[in-house]
């Protein structure tokens, strides 16, 4: 494809992460949407990191593309069209067989509250690990308001660097803002982010890609432990309640007990690399931690004592209690179905670990 066509095909991408987001926008509390649409506003300038931004200039974007969401809010999706031949938006496979060749990678699917991603980008590489493809991207073409570093679809694994990145760098900001000590802290204490700021963010990326790889793996047996038809029909009627947040939050624990938790203890015992069970810990949604309160107690006794027992009893334990857990939600949905969200609410709540 040439310059044109990309581009041609980037505007197209890019219309259908507007209509994305003129959809579910209003899914965020007015201050996590302004800090992400300030994010947002410098990936699209391609600002630096960093760069001071300029308010009056943030404000006038901002209204402009509130307004352009008000036009697009009941526009449908747009095919992907490829050198003359359509595709539905969310055949991600059969687009990338088409781009992958060409150093591109485009990725679809539905995220939180059944909001629909996309986003197009350079292909940095594309492997075969166990019985799944994973595509890893850099620079991006075309993204929605939320960038999600990693996703899964059915067999295919997404990585996204330069998302991954922001992430980073967003919460490095966030922490200096007060500089608590806590896990986030310690994990970017392990990088030399004060005196080389490139290479440490770099650094950091290079070895959360890896572990954000690791989550993907363990989401992907966690479909197949659980039923991955049955699973995502089960989000969609709960989207938008607290139990879509718990049933998240569940799978997550057991895509890291799988596979995550005991590849970051065995790096920590192995090659004395702590950072990155800093960071697991420090990166955990307030859902995740009130569900599974004792892990946060065992990185505590590590910390204190040095001992990783606690923690790999933990992951013995999760995998077990997550499984069995995901496995009695899916029976209140196949007997409820979208009545099921107050009866899973409950379950949850009564069955932390």
């Amino acid at each position: 494809m040439n310059h044109h066509q990309v581009q041609t095909l980037a505007e197209t991408v890019q219309r259908n992460c507007h209509i994305s987001d003129a959809r579910h926008g209003g899914d965020y509390s007015l201050c996590i949407y302004l800090m992400k649409m300030r994010e947002y506003y410098r990936w699209e300038k391609r600002l630096p990191l960093g760069a001071p931004l300029q308010k009056d200039a943030v404000g006038e974007w901002l209204a402009e593309r509130e307004a352009l969401w008000d036009a697009l809010a009941e526009a449908e999706l747009a095919p992907v069209e490829i050198e003359g031949e359509a595709f539905d938006p969310f055949d991600a496979d059969a687009i990338n067989a088409r781009l992958a060749p060409q150093g591109l990678v485009y990725s679809s699917g539905l995220g939180h509250q059944a909001k629909p991603h996309f986003f197009l980008g350079d292909l940095e590489r594309c492997a075969v690990n166990g019985d799944c493809s994973v595509y890893v991207s850099a620079g991006e073409y075309a993204r929605d308001l939320t960038a999600p570093p990693a996703m899964s679809l059915g067999k295919t694994i997404f990585l996204r660097r330069e998302s991954l990145r922001r992430m980073l760098w967003e919460k490095l900001e966030s922490w200096r803002w007060s500089r608590p000590d806590n896990a986030l802290g310690r994990a970017f204490a392990c990088y030399a982010f004060d005196t080389d700021f490139e290479a440490a963010l770099s650094a950091m990326a290079d070895r959360e890609i890896d572990h954000a790889l690791l989550h993907e793996q363990g989401e992907h047996q966690a479909g197949l432990l659980l039923g991955e038809s049955d699973w995502g029909q089960m989000l969609l009627d709960l989207a938008q309640t607290p139990a879509e947040l718990m049933a998240r939050a569940v799978r997550d624990h057991l895509a890291d007990s799988l596979v995550t938790l005991p590849r970051l203890l065995e790096s920590v015992d192995t090659a004395a690399q702590p950072a990155a069970l800093h960071f697991y810990v420090g990166n955990l949604t307030n859902m995740r931690k009130s569900i599974f309160p004792s892990l946060t107690g065992a990185y505590e006794s590590w910390r204190r004592d040095g001992d990783l027992a606690e923690l790999r009893q933990l992951a013995e334990r999760g995998r077990e209690h997550w499984q069995t857990l995901g496995a009695a939600m899916l029976a209140l949905h196949q007997e409820r179905g979208g009545d099921a969200a107050g009866a899973i609410r409950e379950l949850v709540s009564a069955r932390h670990l």
